[in-house]
């Protein structure tokens, strides 16, 4: 741990909660230079839908490396870029009737939120982007403005700006649809709401908590949007690529996004990779107008298109995917049933859940105390309160079952050490 010590950056964040070096990974288990075993209920933070070093990609970015593929190309037209689009277009795009063009940005989820909003901007002539409570974007200064969470907006040094704050589903309490709110200052010329170049809306938030939004709520939203001729974002960086069940996560609700984007999994091995899908009259960029060195990572283009040949092929996946989100749903279910004295709550949908536990105090406990049993899992929400569930989606069942319990083993432990569970504040009760 030394060197660590030594020079590397106070910001490091999950290296204080799994002080471990780890110099192995293979599907859903990592092991650390000691020889211990964890499994991975973070997958790189959704990076890792597939697992660690799959197998079925590992070897076409083998192939490719040996017979000295292009691994640097600028945007310039490579065999694997094009093999990657066309693999995209005939399996995602074309079987769901989307049209949409494809910008490659910088390779992170927080450049292609920038590239997103800035064309959404100069397309409409408007400047501001309706964002919501909790919402994470990432954390470059425009994505930053539209992410919620004061811990990384403080860090930012400079006033952030251009966007309007709307609730998301269930922030004013469960019979409140937000989305009328949201109708009505968009409809009131003194609401002080001016009028938006785009809503940029995550179905599932991550890093907020878990918080899913139901599928009247999404229609909804989309409905608004389009009666006041606002463009909708769907920023899928996390809840995309199969982490819902479906390849997208607003597939269930049956939207047409204007701008949709991917990063994350969408490399399918956890190379970097990020896209901009835009419908066809959206695209009115000026050539370079939004470019990035690294917005051509061939490495990421090969093990994407593998990704899709092999898992996004028929539906089997996605099936499979749903089956172990019902598993998942059932089994937090009967934690919460059993302990936190009532006051536990599951959150999400599909491979995407978590169990909210009130405080971050408690949540940290338990998180550690799992880690201690082998098992490698985070906090998220406000106050880190939530438990949260990202194992990879290709993880066996016996070891999605081995890893639930492991957590409910920890909760156990840690409620039968705790005197009091915190109650979660309710702000809008229904008289």
């Amino acid at each position: 741990m030394k060197i660590f010590n030594q020079i590397e950056s106070e910001v490091q964040s999950y290296a204080r909660s799994f002080p471990r070096i780890f110099n192995r990974a293979k599907g859903e288990w990592m092991w650390d230079e000691d020889g211990n075993q964890y499994l991975d209920f973070l997958a790189g933070a959704g990076t890792l839908n597939y697992g660690h070093n799959n197998p079925l990609f590992k070897q076409a970015l083998l192939d490719y490396i040996e017979q000295d593929g292009i691994t640097h190309g600028l945007d310039m037209h490579t065999r694997a870029k094009g093999e990657f689009l066309q693999t995209f277009n005939d399996k995602i795009l074309r079987p769901r009737n989307m049209e949409y063009m494809v910008q490659f940005t910088g390779p992170t989820g927080t450049n292609a939120v920038e590239a997103a909003m800035k064309i959404a901007r100069n397309v409409t002539g408007q400047q501001n982007i309706v964002t919501f409570t909790n919402g994470f974007h990432g954390v470059s200064l425009g994505a930053l403005a539209a992410t919620g969470n004061s811990h990384h907006r403080d860090a930012s040094g400079v006033s952030l700006n251009g966007t309007h704050r709307m609730p998301y589903d269930g922030y004013l309490g469960d019979n409140i649809d937000t989305t009328e709110y949201l109708d009505k200052v968009l409809a009131d010329s003194s609401s002080g709401i001016n009028s938006p170049a785009a809503v940029i809306v995550e179905t599932v938030q991550g890093e907020g908590g878990i918080n899913a939004a139901s599928i009247e709520w999404l229609r909804n939203l989309q409905t608004v949007c389009r009666k006041h001729k606002i463009l909708l974002i769907v920023d899928d960086i996390q809840a995309g690529c199969g982490r819902t069940g479906d390849y997208f996560s607003f597939e269930e609700a049956g939207i047409e996004p204007d701008i949709i984007t991917l990063s994350k999994s969408l490399g399918g091995y956890g190379l970097p990779f990020a896209v901009v899908l835009m419908k066809p009259e959206l695209d009115q960029w000026k050539p370079g107008e939004h470019n990035g060195t690294f917005r051509g990572n061939n490495l990421a283009f090969v093990t994407a298109k593998a990704a899709l040949d092999h898992y996004w092929s028929d539906n089997a996946f996605s099936e499979e995917v749903k089956r172990k989100g019902r598993y998942i749903s059932q089994r937090l279910e009967n934690i919460v049933q059993q302990y936190g004295d009532g006051n536990f709550t599951t959150k999400g949908r599909g491979m995407f859940q978590g169990i909210n536990c009130v405080n971050g105090e408690l949540a940290g406990k338990i998180t550690r105390a799992a880690f201690q049993k082998g098992l490698i899992i985070e906090t998220s929400g406000a106050d880190d309160q939530i438990v949260k569930f990202l194992c990879p989606l290709v993880i066996s069942e016996a070891n999605l079952e081995k890893g639930i319990d492991i957590v409910e083993e920890a909760i156990r432990e840690v409620c039968a050490k705790t005197d009091h569970i915190p109650e979660e504040k309710v702000y809008f009760e229904v008289a």
